[in-house]
């Protein structure tokens, strides 16, 4: 079925018109186009541009339909039996139902409209509606790291740069740094949904419509903060979408370095860390194995929701005002990025609330290594050492130490004296791990006095967080 016939004389040939079709994908949208349709309705009956009595006849109709829609009784969608689709888009699907259910009225609905403006306007609301899944997800993966950070809150760990052992760290200080990460990607899909909040409905075509009618009325009737000011931009940009996808790329950025670390933590080289097995799947060859798939697949959808914005970015680039029907293109992309990062999230926390630590392989490693060679240096700062100074001469420690195969707490004092009167027999107090995170004074750092504080903060924000 197609909406437009003008001076064409044929009709469209069938293989032209499955390539064109968008109806297998944009029939999600089903739920937004019939709420802009109605906002739509109401605003042209109340302000007389078609008759009152046609336009709640019309909403009557259109809520019938999505009824249909929700329950799954939408037959009409496609022919019974053949599979092929009967329109372009699910624009023209409902509005052929529409005309189905109340005849020739319904051809009135889409006065003072062009689909330019229409499908604006539904992937506007569907971004709203995957923001809001989103921001819940994220939420719901944010309070799961702060459980674990609760309940190991004292287990000391060795913190890592470059992938080597550099400090001492809190385990539950490492897990919050999620917490935060998660916290920033949330605002961008805040920020996101605010400047998309905003009607493209009424800009037509490209340049209006001769009707008298009032966009504004229609954005409040949707929840949205008012009409997008140019109607050649309110239909022919989608930068929205792609400021989600970009966001969304963000998030699964982070979500790969978590369950990267995952993956290392639970091998059998680390053993920090043990997947429970409702998340791990077995070999096809091999009986001993655990593979830390669903780890490794969130890991690999960063990858995918990368390509999604490369695509709309792709698409977009270079297209002349106004409306184009690549952009057509976008849908997929944009409801591939939303269905992929808000199930890896959610499928993340799921993970994450399985995940034990194993205190005692964490704290076997914080001996291993010159992890304290910083408190050294330090130490000898209070003792007027310039900083420069101490650090070669704690390197020189730390040298010594690997080379005699001990850590810096198993060389006897003489190391220390010989490279600098400065040390005294206090040194020995300073290399314990335990006490070098509680030494700790900086405002965000590892101190378990700040790390407590970060819980609280994290527990009261969380606790009132709503999408």
């Amino acid at each position: 079925m197609k909406k437009w016939k003008g001076p064409f004389r044929k009709k469209l040939d069938p293989e032209a018109l499955r390539f064109s079709s968008s109806l297998a994908t944009d029939k999600r949208l089903a739920e937004e186009d019939i709420k802009g349709s109605l906002a739509h309705v109401e605003m042209l009956g109340a302000r007389r541009i078609i008759a009152p009595a046609d336009a709640r006849r019309i909403a009557r109709a259109l809520e019938r339909i999505g009824k249909e829609i929700a329950l799954g009784k939408a037959k009409w969608l496609d022919r019974p039996g053949t599979g092929r689709l009967v329109a372009e888009d699910i624009h023209m699907a409902i509005e052929a139902r529409l005309t189905d259910l109340v005849g020739p009225v319904g051809g009135k609905l889409h006065t003072a409209r062009s689909r330019n403006d229409q499908v604006a306007l539904d992937l506007r609301l569907y971004l709203r509606r995957a923001v809001t899944d989103t921001l819940r997800t994220i939420r719901e993966l944010q309070r799961t790291l702060l459980k674990k950070a609760e309940q190991y809150r004292t287990i000391i760990m060795p913190g890592y740069t470059h992938l080597q052992r550099a400090q001492p760290v809190l385990l539950a200080h490492h897990l919050v740094a999620y917490i935060e990460m998660l916290e920033r990607d949330g605002s961008r899909f805040a920020d996101c949904r605010e400047r998309a909040a905003l009607s493209p409905l009424g800009a037509a075509a490209l340049g209006g419509t001769s009707f008298a009618i009032d966009r504004e009325q229609v954005a409040r009737r949707l929840a949205l903060r008012g009409a997008e000011a140019n109607s050649i931009d309110a239909v022919s940009d989608r930068d929205s979408l792609i400021e989600f996808a970009g966001a969304s790329a963000i998030t699964l950025m982070h979500l790969s370095r978590l369950a990267e670390e995952l993956l290392l933590w639970s091998s059998t080289e680390w053993r920090f860390a043990e997947i429970g097995y409702a998340f791990t799947t077995g070999s096809s060859i091999m009986p001993q194995k655990r593979n830390p798939d669903i780890a490794e697949l969130v890991r690999g959808k960063s990858g995918r929701v990368y390509g999604d914005l490369v695509a709309l970015l792709t698409v977009m680039k270079s297209l002349p005002l106004a409306y184009n029907r690549d952009m057509q293109e976008v849908k997929e992309p944009f409801f591939d990025a939303a269905d992929t990062l808000i199930s890896s999230l959610h499928v993340m926390a799921r993970m994450m609330r399985t995940v034990r630590f194993d205190a005692r392989r964490f704290e076997a490693e914080l001996n291993g290594d010159a992890l304290l060679a910083t408190e050294l240096a330090d130490y000898l700062v209070r003792k007027n050492v310039p900083f420069r100074e101490a650090h070669g001469i704690v390197g020189e420690i730390a040298l010594r130490a690997r080379e005699k195969g001990c850590s810096l707490g198993e060389l006897p004092l003489s190391e220390f004296t010989r490279r600098s009167r400065a040390f005294g027999k206090d040194v020995s107090k300073l290399l314990e791990a335990r006490a070098s995170v509680e030494r700790k004074r900086s405002a965000g750092s590892t101190s378990p006095l700040e790390v407590a504080r970060a819980l609280r903060h994290w527990k009261s924000r969380l606790s009132r967080h709503v999408a």
